[in-house]
């Protein structure tokens, strides 16, 4: 084989021996120097064989590529068809054996990383006799287009992020393995995942640190879920997984569970210690979808539920969420209006000091009156407004009105607004808290700004100078809803709170005997008392809490012993006597959970969605199923929490409504902690 030289193919070009070099070249000599132009400079080259299919000829460029020597190799030999190549009806050993011409055919050298690509074209060559002599023709290397439009794929189905598959490809994944699916009778599982205060990773670290802590998280999920799904990242920090065969349902509860432990625990980026959290709403075909959009809806609809239900949770998609996300657009649309049409007003619930039971101030707490649907619960309109971005112009409303009243009341009595996270990431808050002492002529002692733990999902100089700057204001600052968050003191070095108030889920059952929260009570002061706080006990409504809780150390109580959120005019008056007397019941009883939600309740081999009416550690009425008689004493499993059975003989049953005893005492709190917010609202 002849590389890079023009051998005979240069002579059959020649079409004689050609002047001296001065004179005008021949055509042989200027078609001899296009040739040699075109190997040179661009990405054709020429190829030559014998009759027997042997190279004779390859330009030098390609044969250094291919990293060829005279070896005598058959063009079919080193040259093979691309698997891509179906418009190629003819195989190259059928052109060959039968010396006919092919053109622009896609072929493959090599293989891996050494694979390259390229287009052929050749003819047979025949003598003046018209004997069979070979074949010529030319080429042109494809590798670099074709890297370029593996690339441009690549970007177009993959996060260029994280590396994970992007919207585009989840979106086809998701298509076939319906289609794959339904042919072969199998369940598919999707996975909606959204991030638990990755926006607060943003606005305090910048994004340059979130991006970083999403490439984790990425690392996170794919070690989760092995090789049994395709995880993708939509966009954000919205995250999904598809999971071709569906497991059971305990055992996606499993994974759930495994995924947000995973992924909450902490992340340490550009100096900082940050904690986030995940929710997740699993949606499984065909039962609650049978093509993508139906199914990645119902997967957002149980996302939806999940953070509705505290965050860090998971949730099953069931058809009474797609009634509820329409019930919560319509309110979301009513609520942007709302402000600027004056239904909302502020109520204010007393806080009393321990010692003397005088009232010492009074906490602000936001009510909407719909023109329709009249009262709106907190605990349905705030979250609504925080994923909206209402929150900020709600908060502030609320920060001017209460100051505003509360510059009326006598003597030092103070008012204490919640600040969202959100509105504590905001940097121009110090800017509105001053604005709104100014204009009420309130002074900043008797204002205190209640703010919970959400806020601490790192240890970051903005949060800091944020804390510095309100402090620098004179306000008083409180912790709300102490020990439901991270469970986490370290904040507590650096944050200059005032104040702890600890969590109605502590406080209720303290005085039932066995309890154990009156110790958890009691390590909570003994904390805030060294670090020279004071502490607020919230929810406390019976009397005989009162004693339990000053004897503890607690220095203030807030609850319904005391008085329910009041008008404006009713805690001037309050305030003006200076004194508040309890009311309520005396004697301590096991607590009930009055409630009105969904579970899953299995009798023997089949389950259903029974309603929970109301809920005590040593069991629950439901109702929902009609219950025959005969089953009176059997054993049910009852699903209150996710993926958590427990089970609970029939004690007695009439028409829809029943009545379950639990073998083991189960603990209230685990259904009270996801409503916290609600409890911040009111």
């Amino acid at each position: 084989m002849v590389i890079g030289s023009f051998g005979k193919f240069r002579d059959r070009l020649r079409t004689n021996e050609g002047p001296p070099a001065a004179a005008v070249p021949t055509q042989g000599q200027v078609a001899l120097r296009l040739v040699r132009e075109a190997e040179q400079h661009s990405a054709g080259w020429f190829w030559e064989t014998d009759r027997n299919g042997q190279l004779s000829y390859l330009s030098e460029k390609v044969a250094q590529l291919l990293g060829l020597a005279d070896t005598g190799a058959t063009f079919t030999e080193l040259f093979r068809l691309s698997g891509d190549a179906s418009d190629t009806e003819r195989t190259l050993a059928f052109h060959f054996s039968s010396r006919t011409s092919f053109s622009d055919y896609s072929l493959e050298t090599g293989s891996g990383e050494a694979m390259r690509h390229w287009t052929v074209s050749g003819r047979p060559r025949f003598d003046e006799f018209g004997q069979f002599q070979g074949f010529t023709g030319t080429g042109s290397d494809l590798t670099e287009k074709r890297r370029a439009e593996a690339e441009i794929t690549r970007l177009a189905l993959f996060d260029g992020l994280t590396g994970l598959a992007n919207r585009q490809r989840m979106k086809l994944s998701l298509d076939q393995t319906l289609v794959n699916s339904r042919r072969g009778w199998r369940s598919v599982a999707l996975l909606l995942l959204d991030l638990d205060r990755f926006k607060a990773v943003n606005d305090t670290l910048g994004h340059p640190v979130g991006d970083a802590l999403l490439k984790q998280v990425a690392q996170r999920l794919q070690r989760c879920t092995a090789d049994h799904g395709l995880v993708g990242r939509l966009g954000g920090d919205e995250f999904q997984i598809i999971l071709p065969e569906a497991p059971s349902q305990e055992a996606l509860s499993e994974l759930s569970r495994t995924i947000i432990t995973t992924l909450s625990q902490p992340y340490y980026l550009a100096g900082s210690n940050i904690t986030i959290g995940c929710s997740i709403g699993v949606a499984v075909a065909p039962e609650n979808g049978s093509d993508s959009e139906t199914l990645i809806r119902s997967a957002d609809l149980a996302l939806y539920a999940a953070k509705a239900d505290g965050r860090g949770t998971h949730r099953f998609y069931h058809e009474d969420m797609l009634e509820g996300a329409r019930h919560r657009k319509a309110l979301e649309d009513d609520l942007r209006g709302a402000l600027a049409r004056g239904e909302f007003h502020v109520v204010y619930q007393p806080v009393v000091a321990t010692r003397d039971a005088s009232v010492v101030g009074f906490e602000a707490l936001v009510r909407w009156e719909h023109p329709i649907r009249g009262a709106v619960s907190p605990g349905e309109f705030i979250p609504i407004a925080e994923e909206s971005g209402l929150i900020e112009s709600i908060g502030e409303w609320v920060l001017r009105t209460a100051a505003a009243d509360a510059a009326g009341w006598p003597g030092d009595v103070r008012v204490a607004v919640n600040v969202s996270p959100i509105q504590f990431a905001n940097s121009q808050l110090p800017t509105i808290v001053a604005s709104a002492l100014a204009n009420s002529g309130l002074p900043a002692h008797r204002l205190e700004l209640e703010i919970t733990e959400g806020v601490f999902l790192n240890e970051s100089a903005s949060s800091d100078a944020m804390f510095s700057s309100l402090k620098r204001l004179g306000v008083r600052l409180a912790l709300d809803d102490f020990g439901t968050g991270y469970s986490s003191l370290g904040y507590l070095r650096k944050a200059p709170f005032d104040k702890i108030k600890i969590d109605q889920s502590f406080v209720r059952g303290a005085a039932v005997t066995g309890n154990r929260n009156a110790a958890i009570i009691q390590a909570i002061v003994t904390l805030a008392t060294t670090l020279g706080m004071e502490t607020t006990a919230e929810g406390v409504e019976i009397q005989d809490e009162i004693g339990l809780i000053a004897g503890l150390g607690c220095s203030h109580i807030q609850g319904y012993v005391y008085g329910r959120p009041m008008p404006a005019e009713a805690a001037a008056e309050m305030a003006a006597e200076g004194k508040a007397s309890p009311s309520g019941v005396r004697v301590s009883r096991a607590p009930r959970l009055r409630t009105l939600r969904w579970a899953r309740m299995l009798v023997g081999g089949q389950s259903g969605e029974v309603r929970i009416r109301n809920v005590s550690a040593s069991g629950a009425m439901i109702d929902g199923i009609e219950f025959p008689a005969a089953m009176v004493g059997s054993t049910v499993k009852l699903e209150l929490i996710e993926g958590d059975l427990i089970t609970a003989e029939l004690r007695w049953a009439q028409g829809e409504q029943a009545g379950l005893q639990f073998d083991q005492p189960f603990n209230l709190e685990r259904l009270q902690q996801p409503a916290a917010r609600a409890r911040r609202a009111g």
